[in-house]
């Protein structure tokens, strides 16, 4: 009899409501991973910010699509679609880091279905300590607290995963070719989320994985002399951030006179920063500056590939004992000493 199997999808979760906003945004700040202080100035920070940002940005940007967040929604949709393309034994379970349903619910979820065998999927294509690697502390945390000691395995990263790279191609292209149609020849965006610098240079291999997927996409898109290239969103605070903004990047499309498709190849559902962030404010910022043509590709969400994707790397993994990339090897160069196959019995409870 096959083992029964839980497959734990994991995402940022969002506020599901107005009133959920600044104890999300706390939970958020208040991760180790996120902002590197120690407890009390972290508190007090996190606490300040959520205060601040509960009342402000957060709270407008929320407001512009009904008061909550829609991820938690997209991502059961995903759930269900992925459930669907795999064995009846396999039961897909979505668990979110910052926001309810949060791990130590769904350990109690996973054991009362009476799984004999885990394996972790995170819903980050490009892994980073910022995302993946909280979520899996924060799991073990929970698994720790509830004395649960089912065996499980995990799916780390899959920058390069074929089922990821069609969907994305499939989502970019219907739009590359409605520009055309408008008379528009655009530069291709890839808008992922942003890092602190000092995040990348104590060895997290995220940018060095976005650019890879940004790379490989642009090649699969087979588009001839396809003008292209990299940014990054969300920045918050004052640190030094990785660049070129997207803020920058649309100034400088100004300036060349070339329209913009941005495809935020970094996430793979829609959420505030995909419908709110780019959808309306850096089209407005576009619009300002002299933008002639503002484009914006679907994120890969159900669609059918990359579910399948997932389906795949979700089946292959039973040769692994422990960890399982999309790749046969380390995927990182050595620089990246965060790299999940580096670090990953050595990650520590949350």
């Amino acid at each position: 009899m096959s083992k029964k199997t839980a497959i734990i999808l994991f995402n940022l979760g969002g506020p599901d409501s107005k009133n959920a906003v600044r104890p999300f945004l706390m939970n958020f700040f208040m991760d180790k991973n996120i902002i590197r202080l120690p407890v009390p100035f972290r508190c007090l920070l996190a606490w300040v910010i959520a205060k601040k940002r509960s009342k402000r940005e957060a709270k407008d940007s929320y407001d512009e699509i009904g008061g909550f967040s829609p991820l938690l929604n997209n991502t059961n949709l995903q759930a269900e679609a992925l459930e669907e393309m795999l064995p009846e034994n396999y039961k897909v379970f979505t668990c979110m880091r910052y926001w309810h349903p949060m791990a130590a619910q769904i350990v109690r979820d996973v054991r009362d279905w009476g799984a004999e065998d885990i394996i972790l999927m995170p819903l980050y294509p490009q892994y980073s300590t910022t995302t993946t690697r909280s979520s899996l502390q924060s799991w073990k945390k929970a698994c720790f607290e509830a004395d649960y000691t089912r065996p499980s395995r995990m799916i780390c990263c899959y920058p390069l995963n074929e089922g990821y790279i069609t969907a994305s191609v499939d989502q970019i292209k219907p739009v590359y070719e409605q520009a055309r149609a408008n008379g528009h020849t655009p530069r291709l965006l890839f808008s992922a989320h942003g890092l602190p610098e000092s995040i990348i240079k104590d060895g997290d291999p995220y940018q060095w994985q976005c650019e890879q997927s940004a790379a490989k996409i642009a090649e699969s898109l087979d588009i001839e002399n396809l003008d292209w290239q990299i940014c990054y969103q969300s920045r918050v605070g004052r640190q030094k951030w990785l660049g070129p903004s997207t803020e920058q990047a649309l100034e400088k499309a100004a300036h060349d006179n070339v329209p913009v498709l941005i495809y935020p190849h970094a996430f793979t559902q829609e959420h505030v920063e995909t419908l709110v962030e780019l959808d309306i404010e850096y089209r407005e910022v576009a619009e300002k500056i002299g933008v002639h043509g503002y484009y914006r590709a679907p994120t890969v969400g159900t669609h059918p590939a990359f579910i399948k994707g997932l389906a795949d790397m979700i089946l292959s993994s039973s040769t692994h004992s422990d960890i399982a990339p999309d790749t046969a090897n380390c995927l990182c160069p050595e620089q990246f000493d965060k790299c999940c196959m580096r670090e990953y019995k050595d990650i520590s409870l949350s």
